[in-house]
């Protein structure tokens, strides 16, 4: 039987005072470190099926972003608050003293990932874009889903709006192929964080700056992903609720010597829904 805390098994979880910020996160293993990044509204549980395999070859650490889970609720910044995230992730290293971390970052964490390469290329060691937003393609050159968008929109606000466990487990079907693959011990897990007086509020925010207009500022554009020069493999799905597989291509085709790599039969978290094949395509892009 598979349950997020067997999968657990062995790791820790802490909570690490930065200057800034206080990050939760969950933990295993020793040698280079590979920091996971969860996507918007998410947690570190995101990645349960993934640390202690990756913890096998690397000191690993999926974090709660600020705003989300148990992690920090800061105020939001003037401007592009979109860069706290990687101010937090600084910190997280800044307080253990590393230089650099190799980065996975999943749809909002992918978006972090590429702002700590093109901003901050000396504190990264290889990214793994992961259904990564924040990419403002060229238009005509790959297909929008604005359906799709709208859909998140809608679940997302109404299930922090109302956390029932029927809203939640709709928000979570959203992220997946097939809705069964959400069990219902990771409805309990996400309706005990949405619930959290401190947790909704901030998420409120959160989604209510995500959707603003303002937003599309702060998306990087092809010339700026270009500017990418740290090993990235791009790891995508055939259906990616946001964008297809020629949007994965696309971004890999625009990084210098960028990896590509397509899982059948996923939506937005092939961590979780395939996390065995994900793990392979990771360790084997990391160890090269």
């Amino acid at each position: 039987m598979n349950t997020i805390y067997v999968d657990l098994l062995g790791s820790q979880v802490r909570f690490y005072e930065g200057k800034k910020y206080r990050t939760r996160v969950i933990e295993a293993g020793q040698g280079e470190l590979l920091i996971l990044m969860h996507g918007g509204g998410g947690h570190a549980e995101a990645y349960s099926r993934n640390i202690r395999r990756l913890g096998e070859h690397f000191h690993v650490m999926a974090i709660d972003f600020i705003w989300h889970g148990l992690s920090s609720k800061p105020a939001f910044n003037e401007g592009n608050w979109l860069a706290q995230f990687s101010e937090q992730v600084i910190d997280l290293l800044d307080s253990q003293g590393i230089q650099k971390a190799h980065l996975e970052g999943e749809s909002l964490g992918g978006w972090i990932c590429l702002d700590m390469a093109i901003n901050h290329p000396e504190r990264v060691g290889k990214i793994i874009l992961n259904t990564a937003w924040g990419i403002k393609f060229k238009p005509g050159t790959v297909k929008e889903k604005t359906q799709d968008l709208d859909a998140l929109r809608e679940t997302s606000l109404r299930a922090l709006a109302d956390p029932s466990r029927e809203a939640i487990r709709k928000r979570l079907e959203w992220l997946m192929a097939s809705p069964e693959r959400v069990t219902d011990e990771l409805v309990e897990v996400r309706y005990w964080i949405w619930t959290r007086p401190d947790t909704r509020q901030s998420l409120t925010k959160y989604y209510e700056h995500l959707f603003s207009k303002e937003t599309d500022n702060y998306l990087f554009t092809e010339e700026d992903v270009a500017k990418i020069r740290v090993p990235t493999l791009v790891l995508w799905t055939d259906k990616n609720p946001f964008h297809g597989p020629d949007a994965g291509e696309r971004l890999a085709q625009l990084i210098p010597g960028a990896q590509y790599y397509l899982m059948k039969d996923a939506g937005h978290w092939p961590q979780w829904e395939h996390p065995e094949e994900h793990d392979r395509v990771v360790l084997q892009f990391l160890k090269e």
